[in-house]
């Protein structure tokens, strides 16, 4: 699906600067460089009049109508690894930019065809360039910003990735879409670690997505039991959000569901040694991340897991096999990781016996 918007982003270049002032970009400092680029299509390509934005939809075409039931049950699984849903298949960079590409060609035989004087000049862009893609999507109609700041659509949700098509050619905007998020606040309510601070604002630093996936260090002591089993991105604002009972389905199958992706243990993705990483992620987006980072979170939720288990007086025999997971592991990872697998190691009793053994 796609919309036409108009370039004019004053608004959202206001909300970005305060955002940014606020320090709620953590890590992700590409936010702040790049001067107004971001919010003046014009001056990031030269000669751009309009935008047209496009919603590609991502749930897997098999996925059930109480899928969102079917997420909250794994969360409440302390031993499944979670991915976020839109990670578990292809990596959406490569799969929309050759069909945008493809589109803007479609365009420009259009126009021609039906005025040879005029030639359109196109770029593509999805998420790989600095572009405000809500703002513009917004703008649009495509949809509205919802108090998660993601957007939102009335037949489709928020389970689908954006991308634009920068033109050199005035196109008839078109008509913008009131917000339908009234008095809920349920993704607020829901985020495990408030990284919503409020109405149509996250910082960053506290979100379990930004966490698990942008930043690069250690992550925060306070932020890691809420972490749970999630170990690449968080999808609980959505998830919970009324519209997503529309959420659209995918109409092409590169967005399936890989082998492992879904159902897998914390204790055999922890497993994996990074020749088995890289050649399971390949063509993925959660490949970006690197081993390392994969590991690190990995070792927060076995954490969690061991917590778990301690407080439920959970099965011995599985106790005891994350204990040795984790301690075989230490002897031969980074700092980095050997930091989160001690503080996994420290939820359980048996901390010190799994150690020194």
């Amino acid at each position: 699906m796609a919309d036409l918007a108009s370039v004019d982003l004053s608004e959202a270049e206001t909300g970005l600067q305060a955002w940014l002032d606020k320090g709620y970009h953590g890590d992700m400092h590409y936010m702040a460089a790049h001067g107004t680029k971001r919010t003046r299509p014009a001056e990031l390509v030269a000669g751009t009049v309009s935008v047209i934005t496009v919603r590609m939809d991502y749930l897997p075409e098999s996925t059930p109508a109480e899928w969102r039931e079917a997420e909250d049950r794994r969360l409440k699984n302390p031993s499944e690894a979670i991915i976020s849903v839109y990670a578990r298949g292809r990596d959406y960079h490569k799969v929309m930019r050759t069909r945008l590409q493809t589109l803007s060609e479609k365009i420009a035989i259009e126009l021609a065809a039906f005025d040879a004087s005029k030639s359109l000049e196109s770029r593509v862009f999805v998420d790989s360039a600095p572009v405000q893609e809500v703002a513009l999507a917004a703008k649009s109609g495509l949809g509205w910003r919802g108090k998660h700041t993601l957007l939102l659509n009335r037949e489709a949700g928020s389970m689908f990735f954006l991308g634009e098509i920068f033109v050199n050619a005035p196109l008839p905007q078109t008509p913008i879409q009131e917000s339908h998020c009234g008095s809920c606040s349920a993704c607020i309510d829901v985020c495990p670690t408030a990284a919503i601070v409020a109405p149509y604002e996250v910082d960053a630093r506290r979100c379990i997505s930004y966490l698990t996936i942008e930043h690069k260090g250690a992550i925060p002591i306070e932020f890691r039991a809420a972490m749970g089993n999630r170990i690449y991105g968080c999808d609980d604002c959505q998830t919970v959000c009324p519209w997503n009972k529309y959420a659209a389905r995918a109409v092409i199958p590169d967005f399936d569901v890989r082998d492992g992706m879904v159902g897998s243990t914390l204790l055999t993705l922890f497993a994996w040694s990074e020749e088995e990483f890289l050649k399971r992620t390949e063509g993925s987006a959660i490949r970006r991340i690197g081993y390392e980072r994969w590991q690190r979170n990995i070792a927060v939720a076995l954490g969690n897991q061991l917590k778990n288990a301690r407080e439920a007086t959970a099965d011995v025999a599985c106790t005891s096999a994350i204990l040795v997971s984790l301690s075989e592991r230490r002897l031969r990872s980074s700092e980095l990781v050997i930091e989160h697998i001690d503080w996994a190691l420290s939820q359980s009793k048996a901390t010190m016996l799994a150690v020194h053994s």
